[in-house]
């Protein structure tokens, strides 16, 4: 959610959308304040977590057992069916949702109404390991290479049959240069997915083929251990083709959209409210229990905080928004606070096309200058680590990080050492900017703070909302801008490889390094998971010497919600999924 993934709220792509970009930007939406929810661990053992996911499919053509007793995952007890309560969950979006295509979008805004609303070949269950979704089985070969799916009986919202047509349309359709959906490269595992996004192959080349209505053959560029949890991301969703043949809008409005998942959009009133209803034509409607899901859209968390408190609303903060600062000392005393870890980091990117920022140095300076735990004790106030590398903890390369957090005398040199090589005396003013949110603008205040006390900077903040804060980075037009990641899954690449290309969809940046591309051309087709992770910490090493990206803490969530509000589930990977969601 760039979830994998931006978050706007607390985080980014994964990103983070209401306050940080699945996913992932920020998987692209998510608070600065946003974290994991399992326990910290290493790399071998994530990829070993994934490959038992992946038991049972390696041989030619044997059917894969489910993963649980021959169905999905149970997303939650049903509700006792003495108590009538109404389904009806009420939560706050906070910002609007930039779009709900799946393949379009990169938020975890975007990306918490598209999981609510689709489903991908595997959904992610509450034991955090990808189940069949709308495949009811596949068989994997023995070289790992081909995956074949079959397709169970399902239908879309508006009553069509969900074929095995509508994701090869999808996975092709994002791939296509003429979308560009900054979320192509997620598909690149996909054979010749990279060759066709940058126009060097044909569509009809990619990997990706209907064999008949109900039967899906993915053939893959290597093996890939975590394939079946990509698959729960949704860039890899089904898109109809026929809706959206007829209105290519379609995805902009309750009317027109339709989706194959647990519950879909019945109105939405853009910047004021949405409302989720259960599909009655999702496939597994009775494990779906909420008849209805209303959001607002208020952006200030103190407000949202408040409509909590009055009982306008069943939950706030993580993971679509962010508690107010200012209000976690006391929701610590009252007991109603709760934190989780999550794998994503909050970082400051650089604009490195630009000056003083296409000097390392400079970069460096600003980077190594300002005291991150500070920030962490007196503004987060939840947990979070201070950042000294761009993977989070539970994908660990480097445990002992990259820099020091605050090493003030090297910041210093650095600065006056880059400033000599860009020909200036003195930087002038430099412009932090930052998505709206009560974190954001205290952290960005903190940090403003910081550089002038020890660098001597002037640092200027500008604000702006979610979708057009999004656009502005994209386009270039900034120097410092706030962003964060969610893990789109649990592995490193899926971090490092945003800053591959220069012109990669969420590497704002435009940074590239030849070497670091090499290695994480060669981290792909690597099958020993040493060697792999050497590779790995050797491209991290690259980029944190080359600072395009300004790591700051790694995140945590944290949030209050009503205690009779029960499964919803929140993933290691901060994202959210309102399928087994019930009112006790």
């Amino acid at each position: 959610m760039p979830s994998s993934r931006s978050q706007a709220a607390s985080y980014s792509f994964r990103f983070f959308s209401s306050f940080i970009f699945r996913k992932k930007t920020i998987k692209k939406n998510v608070l600065g304040v946003i974290a994991l929810k399992k326990n910290v661990f290493a790399l071998v053992s994530s990829i070993a977590v994934l490959g038992t996911a992946l038991a049972g499919c390696g041989g030619g053509q044997q059917t894969a057992a489910p993963p649980a007793g021959g169905t999905p995952a149970p997303s939650q007890p049903a509700t006792p069916a003495a108590e009538k309560k109404p389904q009806v969950l009420k939560m706050n979006l906070h910002s609007e949702p930039p779009t709900t295509d799946p393949g379009l979008a990169e938020d975890t805004t975007s990306g918490a109404i598209i999981l609510a609303t689709f489903d991908g070949l595997t959904r992610i269950g509450t034991d955090d390991k990808p189940h069949e979704a709308a495949a009811e089985s596949y068989t994997v070969s023995d070289d790992k290479l081909t995956y074949t799916f079959k397709i169970r009986e399902a239908k879309w919202s508006n009553g069509d049959p969900v074929t095995a047509h509508d994701f090869e349309y999808a996975w092709k359709r994002a791939l296509d240069p003429k979308t560009a959906s900054n979320y192509a490269y997620q598909l690149y595992y996909v054979k010749n997915g990279e060759k066709a996004n940058k126009g060097e192959a044909k569509l009809d080349e990619v990997g990706v083929k209907a064999l008949d209505d109900k039967t899906l053959e993915v053939k893959l560029e290597n093996p890939t251990p975590y394939f079946l949890e990509l698959l729960a991301f949704r860039t890899y969703f089904p898109v109809n083709k026929k809706v959206l043949d007829a209105n290519p809008k379609w995805a902009g409005e309750a009317s027109s959209h339709v989706g194959n998942g647990p519950f879909k959009i019945e109105s939405w009133e853009h910047k004021s409210k949405m409302v989720l209803v259960k599909n009655e034509n999702y496939w597994d409607k009775d494990n779906v229990k909420l008849e209805k899901i209303e959001f607002s859209m208020v952006e200030d968390e103190n407000t949202e905080l408040s409509m909590f408190e009055n009982g306008e609303i069943d939950w706030a903060g993580a993971p679509m928004s962010a508690l107010p600062t200012d209000a976690i000392s006391a929701l610590k005393e009252q007991g109603k606070i709760q934190t989780n870890p999550i794998a994503g980091t909050y970082w400051y990117k650089f604009n490195t096309e630009k000056p003083p920022f296409n000097n390392i140095k400079v970069r460096k300076a600003f980077a190594y200058s300002i005291d991150r735990q500070a920030l962490i004790d007196n503004i987060l106030q939840t947990g979070q680590i201070p950042a000294t590398g761009a993977v989070p903890p539970s994908m660990v390369l480097n445990p002992n990080g990259y820099f020091k957090d605050k090493d003030l005398e090297n910041a210093k040199k650095l600065l006056e050492e880059g400033l000599k090589e860009v020909g200036m005396s003195k930087l002038p003013a430099i412009t932090l900017s930052y998505n709206t949110s009560e974190a954001h603008k205290k952290i960005a205040e903190a940090i403003q703070d910081q550089w002038k006390k020890n660098l001597g900077v002037d640092v200027k903040l500008e604000n702006k909302e979610w979708k057009v804060y999004l656009e502005d980075l994209h386009e270039g037009n900034f120097q410092i801008g706030r962003m964060g990641w969610l893990g789109d899954f649990n592995d490193p690449i899926n971090f490092l490889e945003l800053f591959k290309d220069k012109m990669g969809g969420n590497n704002d940046t435009r940074w590239e390094n030849a070497k670091y591309k090499e290695l994480l051309n060669q981290s792909a087709k690597e099958s020993d998971l040493e060697k792999r992770k050497k590779i790995l910490a050797d491209a991290e090493q690259i980029l944190m010497d080359e600072m395009p990206i300004m790591p700051i803490y790694w995140y945590t969530q944290s949030w209050v919600q009503k205690p009779e509000v029960k499964g919803v589930h929140q993933t290691g990977l901060g994202d959210v999924d309102w399928k087994g969601a019930y009112i006790e």
